[in-house]
């Protein structure tokens, strides 16, 4: 009997296609993306946690969370960006 993985991991390869397999290199070269997005995330967050724990007014407070958000989804998409392109570089 198969599992509920199996039977999605099927349906996925009937819709999409088979999954394709990762080489060794571009499975370092996306860890390595992994690893440089992760240090500039933490970095960001460590800057404007600095800057949030400083804020005087609610309104400073939401600015300042406002930016963290932008820069947080900014650097997942260029992640996701520099990713897609190991993923397609066959």
């Amino acid at each position: 009997m198969k599992s509920a993985y199996e039977i999605a991991l099927e349906r996925l390869e009937k819709e999409s296609g088979p999954s394709q397999k990762l080489t060794d290199a571009q499975r370092e070269a996306i860890a390595e993306i992994d690893k440089r997005y992760e240090a500039r995330l933490a970095e960001e967050r460590l800057r404007l946690d600095g800057r949030l724990s400083q804020a005087a007014s609610a309104e400073e407070v939401a600015q300042i969370r406002s930016e963290l958000t932008d820069a947080v989804n900014s650097l997942e998409a260029k992640r996701d960006k520099e990713k897609e392109a190991v993923w397609n570089a066959t």
